[in-house]
């Protein structure tokens, strides 16, 4: 948990620009993760119950126009 705790510490020092930069630099990061986890759960199969719900609904006139 050393690790961790420097890690806090050296982003409590942050001015608010760095601060900021690294946010945004945090939140891509995450994103990107996501990104390839959906990819490849979509490549795999995993996501296909989502294409069968969609098209049984769509089947019975349940889905809505947005």
């Amino acid at each position: 948990m050393e690790k961790i705790e420097e890690i806090e510490a050296t982003i409590a020092s942050l001015s608010e620009e760095e601060y900021s930069h690294f946010r945004i630099w945090f939140y891509a990061r995450d994103w990107e993760k996501w990104d390839r986890e959906i990819e490849t759960d979509s490549e795999s199969g995993k996501l296909d119950f989502l294409l069968e719900d969609a098209l049984t609904a769509k089947g019975k006139g349940n889905l809505k126009e947005i």
